[in-house]
């Protein structure tokens, strides 16, 4: 079955300290197209995001984005540089020597100076943050192939219709066709008639042009690819496959089928009904523009 490219999907999940909110939404797009927004800390887990997204999904535009809180406290230790701050406590007393200036330790200011004294935080377990958010992302992730696969089944409906109507509108031509010739012949006929007055028409001569005309106006092989062609569109469209691109290309054949015919067939009536199909057919590139 048909899947849409568009979809919505939601996760929520609370472990090791935190609290995860994972959305994801898709587009169409030509190709697989994934765009990732998560705090600065957790980006991380930005390649790992995109390989779970594309062992599932081939085709559409995903943003994903990732909300993260604490709901608990972290232990955080501050580790001091005793090295560090008796450097500077040295380079500042030389200086002082320099400047021919006192000097007195302060132990506040020593501590304001860049990298002296370091606020750390508890180490996370990667590989244990990983599982939790996986989980809230494999949850949006099977929200949003639902939707997707809702909204194929309503473009699949959609389509059977309009195929429906392109078949019967070049059953309708396919039954014109044959009428072309003899309305042709009869056509022929009463001009030579009108131009020779009482003169005997060769038949033919007339014969010879009638056959030449059949020739030049006939669509048989045109109605049998397009009629093959919209077969073959049924038929893909119940694969489980990604079957967007295969689309458009039978959509491609079948406007070229059509353009033959209607260039080909020289008559009023199936001239309507190419427009007509034409017109159809574009309603159809344009749902199956978003399907995966």
């Amino acid at each position: 079955m048909a899947k849409s490219m568009t979809g919505f999907g939601r996760g929520e999940i609370k472990g090791l300290g935190y609290s995860f909110s994972l959305e994801m939404k898709s587009v169409n797009h030509r190709y697989l197209e994934i765009l990732v927004k998560t705090p600065r800390n957790f980006s991380v887990f930005e390649d790992r995001i995109r390989k779970v997204i594309q062992n599932t999904i081939q085709r559409g535009r995903l943003e994903v984005y990732i909300n993260v809180k604490e709901t608990e406290e972290k232990k955080r230790m501050v580790k001091l540089d005793k090295e560090l701050a008796l450097s500077y406590d040295n380079s500042l007393k030389e200086l002082a020597q320099v400047l021919d200036s006192g000097y007195k330790t302060d132990i506040y200011r020593l501590a304001s100076l860049p990298d002296v004294m370091i606020v750390e935080e508890e180490e996370v377990d990667i590989e244990a943050l990983w599982l939790i958010l996986e989980k809230a992302l494999n949850d949006a992730l099977e929200n949003l192939i639902q939707m997707r696969k809702d909204e194929g089944i309503r473009l699949t409906r959609d389509l059977d219709k309009r195929l429906e109507v392109l078949q019967k509108q070049f059953r309708e031509v396919g039954e014109r066709a044959p009428q072309i010739v003899t309305e042709y012949s009869e056509r022929l006929k009463e001009k030579l008639a009108l131009l020779l007055n009482d003169s005997t028409i060769d038949e033919n001569r007339l014969a010879m042009e009638v056959m030449l005309f059949a020739d030049r106006a006939s669509i048989d092989e045109e109605l049998v690819r397009l009629e093959s062609h919209l077969e073959q569109f049924e038929q893909t469209l119940l694969s489980s496959s990604p079957i967007g691109r295969k689309l458009d290309f039978l959509v491609q054949e079948l406007n070229r089928e059509i353009n033959t015919i209607g260039s080909k067939a020289n008559d009023l009536v199936i001239s309507r009904i190419v427009v007509e199909g034409k017109s159809e057919l574009e309603k159809i590139r344009e749902q199956i523009q978003n399907i995966e």
